[in-house]
């Protein structure tokens, strides 16, 4: 290896995408960045229902695919999803390799595999019952440390560090517990983004309250394209119980028979396709039109579980403990939450940007394999997956270095959201949405963003780029329901959008907006 391939990789993120990512770039030397102590505030510990992999004997590559692809309302691609599918059974050897125990059928013989919703076959890994996130987390963050070629940081990175040509090859890096002004410099051989999602910029959320597209946002300002923003999905069955994040009821309780019902016990979902295991859309939109009727929402184990909710799903049963409650006797309050971000920079076949220099990974990134609706299960697969691909292609490359340009004045850390705007996007870019709304919303994130160019701004920036691309999309699909366009539009197509073009697009709204109310003067 020659001096100048001793340039580090910079791999952005604590979670699954981050410690991967920089697992499989051994021998490279690696400088993961992760905002707080590894297996903190990443949303990967938090993630109950497990990893989707074609393992049984009944099932194939071919069929996960399949379902993927119908899931994702016309707006999957289908050679990354069948890449990524024929690729799982490897991932989970993988994730063995590092040391992860996943749980065992009854006999002992082989990796039990659990049902999820519109999935065909059961093919979902388990580790620890509900536990999956916190054990593959645990276990990645040791093989980790245990990996003399990776440095960890804790900090905050407040921009992505280019060359003259444009090229990504640094960032500017401000350690734990300092101000922006003490901000350094770090050259790299590329960089690659493993941030997490935006679910905190949602007053209802099972994501940690810091995930507010921190990712995005570097990448917007670096000029990326960004693809299909609008679509958010909502979890249908976070558990209402006054916490911020929500916790998380896992779909696989659904998968093993428990039923929604509301305060007067009638069970909505059953003249639904699918029922209760309809896709993740579906089911969302059902629970929130429940709630917007004034009714209570409920997830009811006992029929299915009985006592062994408790043994079967001991992560569930702490939690709904912990607020004082108790699945075995009594139904559990629920409402849909953002919970995972289909949308994200752009990326081709190896987690490549449109940036030179920059990759992406994990929720950050727009891979193709989700479209307008994710499938249970399948992102921690496309993590790992992904990685592999990333690594790959980052030790095919030769790294020339190059002087960075002087870093952008006035960085300033980015945050977590505040509450008004945490609230404005659950009601203007929540579940369901329409004109009015997403314009207003778009139109007041762009004030903010203006009223504060600093990088304090990002969350706002983060927003109204969803919003924007939400607002363009006049159709429902998926994830992105638009009670003015209930209808499917004939012609699936991606929303792409630049951080220039979101900006013009909201300036041009609150001009209007303020000539109209000028005239009405």
């Amino acid at each position: 290896m020659s001096q100048r391939d001793q340039n580090p990789v910079i791999v952005i993120g604590g979670g699954i995408a981050g410690l991967a990512t920089a697992l499989r770039l051994w021998p490279l030397p690696v400088v993961l960045i992760a905002a707080a102590p590894l297996g903190r505030d990443a949303a990967t510990a938090l993630a109950q229902g497990g990893i989707a992999a074609a393992l049984g004997r009944d099932d194939a590559p071919r069929l996960h695919a399949d379902d993927a692809i119908a899931a994702a309302a016309g707006l999957g691609d289908p050679d990354v999803t069948r890449r990524i599918a024929d690729a799982g059974p490897a991932a989970i050897a993988w994730l063995l390799e590092q040391g992860i125990d996943f749980d065992l059928a009854s006999d002992g013989s082989e990796i039990a595999l659990g049902l999820e919703a519109a999935h065909s076959r059961r093919r979902i890994v388990h580790a620890g019952g509900d536990r999956t996130g916190r054990r593959v987390i645990d276990g990645l963050i040791k093989a980790v440390r245990a990996t003399p070629s990776i440095a960890v940081l804790e900090g905050r990175v407040l921009d992505l560090a280019r060359t003259e040509h444009g090229r990504v090859a640094g960032v500017v890096y401000m350690p734990a517990n300092r101000r922006p002004s003490d901000a350094v410099l770090l050259r790299g051989r590329g960089v690659v983004l493993a941030t997490g999602g935006i679910g905190g910029l949602y007053a209802h959320t099972t994501n940690p309250v810091k995930a507010t597209g921190t990712g995005v946002a570097l990448a917007a300002r670096a000029g990326a394209v960004l693809r299909d923003l609008e679509f958010v999905q909502f979890h249908p069955t976070a558990i209402a119980i006054g916490r911020d994040p929500m916790p998380l009821a896992t779909e696989a309780l659904r998968g093993e028979g428990a039923i929604l019902v509301n305060a007067r016990g009638e069970r909505f979902m059953e003249t639904i396709a699918g029922a209760e295991l309809a896709p993740r859309d579906i089911v969302a939109s059902a629970v929130f039109r429940q709630i917007t009727a004034g009714e209570d929402v409920f997830l009811d184990t006992r029929p299915a579980l009985g006592q062994a909710v408790h043994t079967r799903f001991p992560g569930f049963s702490a939690l709904c403990a912990s607020g004082g409650l108790d699945p075995a006797s009594q139904p559990i309050p629920i409402r849909p939450a953002a919970h995972y971000h289909m949308g994200g920079v752009k990326v081709g076949a190896s987690g490549q940007t449109t940036v030179p220099g920059l990759w992406a990974c994990g929720e950050v990134a727009s891979t193709g394999l989700h479209g307008a609706n994710r499938l249970a299960s399948n992102s921690l697969l496309e993590a790992v997956v992904q990685s592999a691909s990333i690594a790959e292609d980052i030790k095919s490359r030769t790294f020339l270095e190059a002087a960075c340009l002087p870093p952008s004045p006035g960085l300033s850390s980015p945050g977590q959201a505040h509450a008004s705007l945490r609230r404005q996007m659950d009601r203007d870019v929540g579940v369901v949405r329409d004109a009015a709304g997403l314009q207003r919303a778009a139109r007041d994130f762009w004030f903010e963003v203006n009223a504060n160019p600093a990088r304090g701004a990002d969350t706002a920036l983060v927003a109204l780029l969803i919003a924007i691309s939400a607002e363009r999309r006049h159709e429902s699909r998926g994830a992105h329901q638009r009670a003015d366009h209930p209808r499917l539009s004939t012609t699936p197509r991606h929303t792409e959008i630049t951080l220039t073009e979101a900006l013009d697009s909201a300036r041009e709204l609150a001009e209007s907006r303020t000539l109209a109310m000028e005239a009405v003067a």
